[in-house]
C-alpha cells in the first residue's frame, strides 16, 4: 500500500473523529476532547492542569483513559501488557493492518527486529560519529544568517540542519534533499488529520512524490551501496528487514526524525529568548548550558505531546481496571509538568539537577530510537546560536503549528543584533 493511500485514510479518520470529539467535549465538558480545539493549540498546559484535578487516571466520554500523571504515564509506556495499536481517536478497526507495516504500530518480535536493524545508525555511537557533520552544518547555516542579520530560526536553521543530517543518514543525494524535506514536511503537517480537500490534494501529491523518491533511492542503493542506513537495510534484508517493510520504515524515519528535532530546536530557542536570564546564562557558557536548555525544553515544552497504548490484557493502573482492548492516552506534555515529579513544574529552569526522567521521547520498547542524535543536533544548534549571536532577539510575529500532537513553531523570526567573532 502506498504512503498516500494509508496516510490519507488514517488522517481523514483523525480529522473526522477529532471534530466529533471536540464538539462533544465542548458541549459536555470532556476536557481531553477540548485539546483538539484550535483554541488550545497555543497553550494546552492549563487544560492539562484541569485534567490533573480529575485524578491520576480518568475516563473520557469517548471511552478513552487519559492521564497527565508522570508515574502513571511512565508505567503505561513501559508495561509490556500495553501495545502500540492505532489510536482509537484516529483509526477504525479496518485500518489496523495498515499501521502494522510501520515501526510505530509494531509490537515484538517484529518491532524488536526492525529496531535492531536501525540501532547502529541512530544510537549513541552514531550520534558521536555525526557530530562533525552537525557542527559543520550549523556553522555554514549561521554564516548565511549572519549575512542577512534577520532570519527565521525554523526555516534557516532547524529544518536545514535536519535536512543535512537525515540526508547523510539515509544516503540522500544532495540535489534531492530539498525535495525529500518538502514532501516530508507536508506529511508531518497532516499528522493531526486532513482539514480540507486542498490539504488532501497536497498530501496526495507529496506522499506519491516521496514514495517515488524513496523507491528510486532504494533501487540506486541496491546497485550502488554506500555508507548509509538504506544500503545497510538492503544488505540485511534476509535477516532483519523484509522487502515490504523497507519503504514504510524509511518514510517513518524521515518524517519522525524531521518533525521531532526541528520542533525541539524551535521550542528551546523560543523558551530562552522569552526569558532574558536563560539567554544570558546560555551566552555566557554555551557549551555547558546548551545541554541543560535542551533537557529542560524536553520537560517543559516537548515537541511530542501525547502517545497512546492499548491494553493487551486486563491491567490495573492507579486503582482502575483497564480492560483488554481499552486505550490509554498518555499526555506527555502534562506528565512532564506533574508537581509530584518536578518542583515548580510550570517554570522553565535549565538549572534543574536531580529529577526523574522526562517522557518527551516516550518510554519502554517504543522509546524514540533517534533520541541521542536529536539531543545532539539541538544542543549544537542552540550553542552555535548563542556563540555567534549573543544579542539575538525576537523580531516579528511568532506563528505556531496548529496541532494537538506535535507542538512547535511554524515561524520564529529573529534579529542578530551583531555577531560575536569566532
Amino acid at each position: 500500500m502506498s504512503t498516500f493511500s494509508t496516510f490519507v485514510r488514517l488522517t481523514h479518520g483523525v480529522y473526522r473523529r477529532r471534530l466529533s470529539l471536540a464538539a462533544h467535549g465542548y458541549v459536555h465538558g470532556d476536557l481531553d476532547a477540548r485539546l483538539h480545539l484550535a483554541a488550545w493549540h497555543d497553550d494546552p498546559y492549563p487544560l492539562y492542569e484541569q485534567l490533573r484535578q480529575r485524578g491520576r487516571l480518568s475516563r473520557a466520554r469517548s471511552g478513552l483513559w487519559v492521564s497527565v500523571d508522570h508515574e502513571v504515564c511512565r508505567a503505561v509506556l513501559r508495561d509490556r501488557r500495553f501495545g502500540a495499536r492505532p489510536d482509537r481517536l484516529t483509526v477504525d478497526e479496518s485500518l489496523r493492518d495498515d499501521f502494522e507495516t510501520s515501526l510505530l504500530g509494531m509490537d515484538p518480535p517484529d518491532h524488536t527486529r526492525l529496531r535492531r536493524a536501525i540501532r547502529s545508525d541512530l544510537g549513541p555511537q552514531a550520534a558521536v560519529a555525526y557530530r562533525p557533520l552537525v557542527e559543520r552544518t550549523v556553522d555554514e547555516l549561521l554564516d548565511r544568517a549572519e549575512q542577512s542579520g534577520r532570519f527565521d530560526v525554523m526555516g534557516a536553521l532547524a529544518r536545514q540542519l535536519l535536512l543535512a543530517v537525515m540526508g547523510a543518514i539515509l544516503g540522500i543525494p544532495a540535489e534531492r534533499q530539498e525535495a525529500f524535506a518538502r514532501h516530508a514536511g507536508v506529511l508531518g503537517g497532516a499528522i493531526d488529520g486532513i482539514g480540507s480537500m486542498t490539504q488532501a490534494a497536497r498530501l496526495r501529491t507529496a506522499s506519491r512524490a516521496l514514495d517515488r523518491l524513496l523507491a528510486d533511492l532504494i533501487e540506486l542503493r541496491r546497485g550502488s551501496p554506500g555508507d548509509d542506513l538504506i544500503s545497510r537495510l538492503i544488505g540485511e534484508a534476509d535477516r532483519d528487514v523484509r522487502g515490504h517493510e523497507l519503504l514504510p520504515l524509511c518514510t517513518t524515519l524521515l518524517v519522525a526524525g524531521y518533525e521531532t528535532t526541528t520542533n525541539l530546536i524551535g521550542n528551546a530557542v523560543y523558551a530562552c529568548l522569552r526569558r532574558p536570564e536563560a539567554w544570558t546564562a546560555l551566552v555566557a557558557e554555551p557549551e555547558i548550558w546548551a545541554e541543560k536548555v535542551v533537557a529542560e525544553t524536553l520537560r517543559f515544552d516537548p515537541p511530542v505531546q501525547r502517545a497512546g497504548r492499548e491494553a493487551r490484557e486486563d491491567v490495573e493502573i492507579a486503582g482502575h481496571l483497564i480492560e483488554t482492548g481499552q486505550y490509554v492516552v498518555t499526555l506527555l506534555g502534562g506528565a512532564n509538568r506533574d508537581p509530584a515529579a518536578f518542583g515548580d513544574p510550570g517554570r522553565f529552569d535549565p538549572t534543574r539537577t536531580a529529577r526523574p526522567a522526562d517522557l518527551a521521547f516516550g518510554g519502554g520498547i517504543h522509546y524514540c530510537a533517534g533520541y541521542p542524535l536529536a539531543r545532539l543536533e539541538a544542543t549544537v544548534a542552540i550553542a552555535g546560536l548563542a556563540q555567534r549571536f549573543p544579542d539575538l532577539r525576537l523580531d516579528g510575529r511568532i506563528s505556531r503549528r496548529t496541532s494537538g500532537m506535535i507542538r512547535g513553531l511554524a515561524g520564529l523570526p529573529v534579529r542578530t543584533g551583531g555577531a560575536r567573532h569566532r
